[in-house]
């Protein structure tokens, strides 16, 4: 266990804002316990994570495998494979860290780093076996990947419904937008769709035929099919238990989405409480803008537990 300096970090999260995060903090050999659930990670499912320099295409266990191996080195970091079950303040102004073992740790800062959860629409046959493949959730991590193929993206934003014609482009020139018949501006927005060279087709998908994953056709509710090889589809998204009880029982500030309110150091409300990644974004969900904001996160720490040294 990493040593007792009064300044230790409990990273909750072994994504790659947690990930970045303990390396940080591991090069200023600043104690740390990092804490990764036993649940199979939330990207795992991709063939490779893009967009981020010399990681390019590599697939996401063999990142966390070189991570977990790198962060091995470091005699004041410590993994823990475990699940945890709750996080509460003390007296002293330290932290609790209670484990699904029943172990507890103690730390003077508390990185939440847990990724959210993405909620497939459950009514729609299909969806789970083309998700993460002919399914994505933004074309920056796998438009590359579909490229050149007959593209839908759904939305139920009527701003979004209006410049996906452009925006998409860039990957294909087959793109249609596929909203709901009670999203309000519809009207408006596929007159402006199509003044841009796209279209709006207005239904509810139903079902998603496909072959092993590779989606071939959207079906609506009415019967209607939509021949489309790939579909942007950004689902809803929640909290991990343990956020959203930490929100409840530490009075965590959220956004009007529920994501985690953080200053430029992604500190919450609770000082010495942080949040990086995805946790804390609905829009900057990249691999690199995670990576990012776990770094500023142990840089704003680190100085944290400087500056409490020097006063006392």
């Amino acid at each position: 266990m990493a040593s007792n300096s009064g300044n230790e970090t409990v990273i909750v999260g072994a994504g790659p804002a947690g990930l970045t995060a303990a390396l940080a903090l591991s090069r200023y050999r600043h104690p740390v316990v990092l804490v990764d659930s036993r649940q199979a990670p939330r990207n795992h499912l991709s063939s490779g994570v893009h967009g981020h320099i010399g990681l390019d295409g590599v697939p996401p266990a063999e990142i966390r495998s070189r991570a977990f191996r790198e962060l091995s080195r470091y005699a004041t970091t410590d993994i823990l494979e475990a699940d945890v079950d709750g996080v509460r303040t003390a007296d002293d102004g330290r932290f609790r860290v209670a484990l699904g073992n029943g172990d507890t740790l103690e730390a003077s800062t508390v990185l939440f780093a847990t990724g959210v959860i993405d909620v497939h629409p459950a009514d729609v046959d299909g969806f789970r076996a083309c998700w993460g493949r002919t399914v994505i959730h933004c074309p920056f991590c796998l438009g590359e990947e579909n490229a050149g193929r007959r593209w839908g993206h759904v939305t139920d934003n009527a701003q979004l419904a209006a410049l996906s014609a452009v925006a998409m482009r860039a990957w294909s020139k087959d793109t249609v937008v596929i909203c709901p018949e009670s999203m309000p501006g519809l009207d408006e927005a596929r007159t402006t769709a199509r003044g841009l060279g796209g279209d709006i087709v207005a239904g509810t998908i139903r079902r998603l035929h496909h072959h092993d994953g590779s989606l071939y056709a959207v079906e609506f509710d009415d019967g209607r099919t939509l021949e489309r090889d790939t579909l942007v589809w950004t689902p809803e998204q929640r909290q991990q238990p343990v956020i959203a009880q930490a929100v409840e029982e530490l009075k965590l500030t959220v956004d009007d989405c529920g994501f985690l309110s953080v200053d430029d150091t992604q500190c919450t409300n609770i000082p010495g409480l942080y949040a990086a990644g995805d946790v804390a974004s609905r829009w900057k969900q990249s691999f690199t803008s995670a990576a990012a904001a776990g770094a500023a996160a142990a840089e704003a720490m680190h100085a944290s537990a400087v500056f409490s040294a020097i006063q006392h």
